[in-house]
């Protein structure tokens, strides 16, 4: 079969026990196929699981450095490849093709980054009570660890997974999302072809119900890294940690911005306009509801529908195009669904809110950048992630009141706040429940030296990114030796 991609375990390339593939579809053209593959299984995770098991003891052995010296090759060939990746997270993702750039080189400064950290892994040194007593700490690694990865981040998520686990000494199979499995075979690829020993990378394609159970029911697995929805995440955590294995969940976020009345309005509509629609509303860290002072509220609204009428919706590999399409049929349904919710509840439509046919959409899963009014903390609009391009618009009488609504759901992702007032800024960082924060900046955005994770229902466990992930991937040892006898 042409455009045939096959998994990676031990090494090798290799086709999956069942025979059988699945396609990767253009979720902007559906009539185009990306390629096909592996339609994995139980026997397929146990292979790879097995591989990673056997290779753990000599990369462990492998001194860290050494080990950051493939990530750094790896970026290098990833870099070399830039635009082909990037056009191709296109095809299969769907989002614009300058933001699938971004998203490939920040993959590439992600393996650099920790390919750094290889010459770190930062243990301590304590002075002890006692005389002639040295006492210090060391960081080891976990054994085989199980990543999962989504859809709407498909080579920087795999990317911040692997490469710390990585160049902590650990082994690890990954199981990218069904829905854009390529991103994350171009990075295993080039970490093949930047002769990474055999074993220490698997990457396993298929179902979640199939490959994802199999994979976290290991007895090999000593931790798993997941991110995805909160049904899964939930399950997930309910399964492994009855046999004390190590968890990570990134999940959802109904994120909100703030915005005071002594804000700039043009400025707030761009700070929404961004957070809200670009990646067609399709990051956990997006803004969802708008929550803003009574004063403002109207010319706000005035501008923010000026500024998202503009947006120009289509294939993201065509010029100018910047909202692209949802990621497959359920997405779109379930936009489309609250978008009826949202009504049905009172909500009142002002922008968007249609699925796009016809024309360059005839064959896509195009969704209108939507907005409804007077939306209230008890819809289900202002409670449920909705994962797409959707923003409600919420009135605030003062602060305190803002804060109420930004606090009143199950998450605790992101939130942001649009101010001039130092005063303001400093009670929303300390009040807000969010493990993100920003001021003057969209929800979304984040830079991958800096911890990342949640609150409440959005996150549990040890942080992402930056220093803080080694964390997760290592456990520390701490010993006292006696020089004298």
């Amino acid at each position: 079969m042409s455009n045939e991609f096959l998994n990676y375990v031990g090494g090798q390339w290799v086709e999956a026990k069942s025979g059988k593939t699945f396609p990767n579809i253009n979720p902007a053209n559906t009539s185009e196929t990306i390629g096909h593959f592996q339609a994995s299984g139980a026997e397929d995770i146990e292979a790879a699981c097995a591989a990673a098991e056997e290779a753990q003891s000599g990369w462990a052995a492998t001194p860290a450095p050494r080990r950051g010296e493939f990530l750094f090759k790896a970026a290098e060939l990833l870099e070399s490849r830039l635009d082909k990746v990037s056009a191709e997270m296109t095809r299969e993702e769907g989002k614009t093709l300058p933001e699938a750039k971004g998203e490939v080189k920040r993959a590439i400064n992600i393996l650099r980054y920790f390919g750094a950290e290889g010459a770190r892994l930062f243990s301590y040194q304590i002075p002890s009570e006692r005389a002639n007593v040295f006492c210090y700490t060391l960081r080891r690694p976990l054994g085989v660890v199980a990543l999962i990865s989504p859809w709407n981040f498909p080579s920087a998520i795999p990317a911040w997974k692997m490469a710390p686990a990585l160049v902590a000494g650990n082994t690890v199979v990954i199981k990218p999302a069904s829905l854009a499995p390529l991103s994350a075979y171009r990075i295993v690829e080039a970490l093949h072809e930047a002769g990474i020993p055999a074993g220490v990378v698997n990457y396993v394609t298929g179902s979640g119900g199939a490959a994802g159970n199999a994979l976290v029911e290991q007895p090999a697995i000593r931790a798993v890294s997941f991110t995805g929805s909160c049904a899964v995440g939930n399950a997930l955590y309910e399964k492994v940690t009855r046999r004390k294995v190590r968890v990570q969940l990134e999940m959802g976020g109904k994120n909100p911005t703030i915005v005071l009345k002594d804000a700039d309005l043009d400025y707030a509509a761009d700070v929404l306009v961004n957070g809200a629609f670009f990646s067609t509303g399709q990051k956990c860290t997006a803004c969802s509801r708008a929550i803003i002072e009574k004063p403002i509220y109207e010319p706000l609204l005035e501008k923010l529908l000026a500024k998202t009428r503009k947006l120009k919706i289509g294939n993201g590999l065509e010029p100018g195009v910047e909202i692209g399409p949802a990621v497959d049929a359920a997405q779109l349904e379930t936009d489309l669904k609250y978008i009826e919710i949202a009504k049905q509840e009172g909500a009142q439509l002002v922008c968007g809110g249609k699925r796009l046919t016809g024309g360059i959409y005839a064959h896509g899963y195009f969704v209108e950048p939507t907005i409804f009014t007077d939306v209230k903390p008890t819809m289900r609009i202002a409670q449920e992630e909705v994962f797409g391009p959707v923003l409600g618009l919420m009135t605030a009488e003062d602060f305190e009141d803002a804060m109420n609504l930004a606090n009143g759901v199950k998450f605790g992702l992101a939130a942001s706040i649009v101010t001039r007032d130092i005063t303001r800024v400093h009670q929303f960082i300390n009040q807000i429940e969010a493990g993100l924060i920003t001021v003057n900046l969209p929800t979304a955005g984040v830079e991958y030296q800096l911890p990342f994770g949640g609150t409440k229902e959005s996150s549990f466990g040890m942080r992402e990114q930056g220093p803080a992930a080694l964390d997760f991937y290592t456990e520390m040892r701490t010993v006292y030796l006696k020089y004298t006898q």
